[in-house]
């Protein structure tokens, strides 16, 4: 029995059951930890989805912003960008049934020591703390009022996470943190227009993960996301977005011993297109 944590898929299907060759994956006793972005950008949004659902509990699979603009268009609150390949799905006789799964996954899932979330977390949130906070935005997204929430979705503020924060803008800012988050301060302020790597951190900011006190510096963090910032394993953080859809490889770690696994991309993005 193993877990396996993999990167960002994005529609890369080929890649997706090739790596799973790769890794001799086997449903009935291994656990596949899939980090969210299981859609867009990439040729098969409709064939991953169907296929991840059908793993069952072999799947544990967070929400990526991906994901969640897939729901918010499909909930008639958000127009398609000109880039996105998620016309399959909207289209798919069984869309309803795919969206409603997709819809209540969660934004954090934890496992022991290990917490698995899209993005990042702020530094004064907890393992524990994430997860509350999780719930929170999992309970709105499996309610009948799903889609007046997804009508708030969007935007950046506010700017600074603060424990009193209440309605959609708590909720917005637990969805930013960890669907969104790259770089932040040490009094939770986070910066969401900066999308390249260290070399371009803001002034007065770092990298979610380098604050030396957050408070889930104990817990292992995967995770995926930032693109440009490439594969990272690091002591306590897998960042595991190596690009697939991009044309880089789409990745797998075994969680038990950090043995690495890639494919290499198929059918790449052209550069320059919206990540």
């Amino acid at each position: 029995m193993s877990h396996y944590a993999v990167g960002d898929i994005q529609g890369c299907y080929d890649e997706f059951r090739e790596l799973l060759d790769a890794i001799r994956f086997d449903a009935a006793v291994d656990t596949a930890w899939l980090v969210g972005d299981l859609v867009n950008r990439g040729p098969a949004s409709l064939a991953v989805l169907r296929h991840v659902r059908s793993m069952g509990n072999a799947a544990r699979v967070v929400l990526g912003n991906h994901d969640l603009h897939l729901l918010t268009v499909a909930a008639g609150q958000r127009r398609p960008h000109s880039g996105d390949t998620i016309g399959d799905v909207l289209a798919a006789p069984d869309r309803d049934e795919i969206l409603a799964w997709l819809r209540t996954r969660p934004l954090v899932f934890t496992a022991g020591e290990r917490l698995m979330v899209h993005a990042g977390l702020l530094p004064s949130w907890s393992a524990q703390k994430a997860q509350a906070l999780s719930k929170e935005v999992e309970a709105v997204l499996a309610s009948e009022d799903y889609g007046a929430f997804l009508q708030h979705l969007y935007g950046d503020r506010p700017a600074r996470w603060d424990d009193g924060l209440e309605g959609y803008d708590r909720l917005r800012a637990i969805v930013n943190v960890c669907t969104r988050l790259r770089f932040c301060r040490a009094d939770d302020s986070m910066e969401f227009r900066e999308k390249r790597g260290l070399a371009h951190t803001p002034e007065g900011y770092q990298a979610w993960f380098a604050h030396p006190q957050r408070a889930a510096a104990d817990t292992e963090i995967v995770c995926g996301h930032w693109s440009t910032l490439g594969l990272m394993l690091a002591p306590r953080v897998l960042m595991l977005d190596s690009g697939c859809v991009w044309g880089g490889s789409l990745t797998a770690v075994r969680l038990e011993d950090r043995r690495l696994y890639q494919v290499p991309s198929r059918t790449p993005v052209m550069p320059g297109q919206s990540e």
